[in-house]
């Protein structure tokens, strides 16, 4: 019997021993949490981004009706991938310009077909060093998509699969790739830096707030007609091309909800404010539960009374989310709210 006991005693101390992994792992610090959140998020990119530039070639060296929807659905992941960090405004996606690389919007002035029809017009395929020394609106998820769902490729004769378009995918989505590659790669060696800086608590929480702000205020409010001079337009709303505005947004506050909450949370808490830690989380789900009932586009329903209804529930969600981060979250932590791009002139 005493043998048991001493065999228990041992199994109980070895458990003992192991606990205090788990316990760090809980305890790690909001900036801690944070940093492999985004790490997370950038490899994701990364990955799908190499897949997409893959699934390129595959499709244009032999075409076909399900390589096609192979293609499609690559582009899709990897955008999807990518609205999952924008909100990450700060650290290596600064360096030349980046967010834009990836994504160039909004585009007013249609400079992403333009530049796509230029080169879809010269008689030399296109390269990758070009693609990377032209402007930022032909290198990035909206020029791809622009090649993937657009009406005006087909009618001047460049319809993927043909040659120069695959060209200019092809080196569009090999650019997409190296620059998703290298955000991952800088993200890890930031990563230290950014742990130990005290001044990136304050930075995440207002990159948080800029990027539901982005989605209120230019996403979901500019198309409405909440902004401006009053008129729906579809046009105004991101991916509108492909069908899938509401896709890159669920996925924009999917993506806050899975590397900016965790660390939030724990910095709510640290700070007394537990209650207001499960106000935040539980408006992340309502937020994300609005998303059941409607479709991909956003366009279609700027049509019909019904379909500007369930924009507008979106948007009350939205905009409460926005409140509580910028009006509840950011007080109690003493963060004060200074000027940046989206705040206009």
């Amino acid at each position: 019997m005493t043998g048991l006991k001493q065999a228990a005693i041992r199994g109980l101390a070895c458990a003992v021993l192991i606990l205090p992994g788990i316990v760090s792992a809980q305890d790690e610090s909001p900036r801690q949490q944070w940093q492999k959140g985004i790490a997370a998020a950038y490899s994701d990119l990364a990955s799908t981004s190499q897949s997409l530039a893959n699934t390129t070639r595959r499709y244009c060296q032999a075409p076909s009706d399900a390589g096609r929807t192979t293609l499609v659905d690559s582009w899709r992941k990897a955008y999807t991938a990518w609205q999952a960090v924008r909100y990450v405004d700060f650290g290596p996606i600064e360096q030349n310009s980046r967010a834009w690389q990836l994504q160039f919007w909004p585009d007013s002035k249609n400079l992403i077909a333009r530049k796509a029809n230029y080169w879809l017009g010269q008689d030399a395929p296109v390269t990758a060093d070009q693609v990377n020394s032209d402007s930022v609106a032909l290198q990035g998820f909206p020029a791809m998509e622009y090649l993937l769902f657009d009406q005006q490729p087909a009618k001047r004769g460049h319809a993927l699969p043909e040659a120069q378009a695959c060209s200019l995918a092809v080196a569009i989505a090999e650019h997409i790739q190296t620059t998703s590659q290298s955000l991952s790669d800088d993200w890890a060696a930031f990563a230290p830096h950014y742990v130990e800086g005290e001044q990136y608590t304050a930075t995440t929480v207002k990159a948080a707030l800029n990027g539901v702000e982005i989605i209120q205020d230019k996403r979901l409010a500019a198309p409405m007609g909440l902004r401006g001079n009053g008129s729906r337009n579809g046009y105004l709303a991101d991916a509108w091309r492909s069908g899938e505005s509401l896709t890159t947004i669920k996925a924009s506050i999917k993506g806050l909800q899975t590397s900016f909450l965790p660390g939030a949370v724990t910095l709510l808490k640290q700070n007394d404010q537990a209650k207001l830690a499960t106000k935040l989380s539980r408006q992340f789900e309502r937020t994300l539960k609005e998303f059941d009932a409607l479709p991909h586009a956003l366009a279609p329903l700027l049509e019909t009374d019904d379909g500007y209804r369930q924009l507008q529930g979106l948007f009350i969600e939205v905009s409460q989310l926005d409140q509580i981060i910028n009006n509840n979250v950011a007080p109690a932590l003493g963060i004060t709210r200074g000027f940046n791009s989206s705040d206009g002139d």
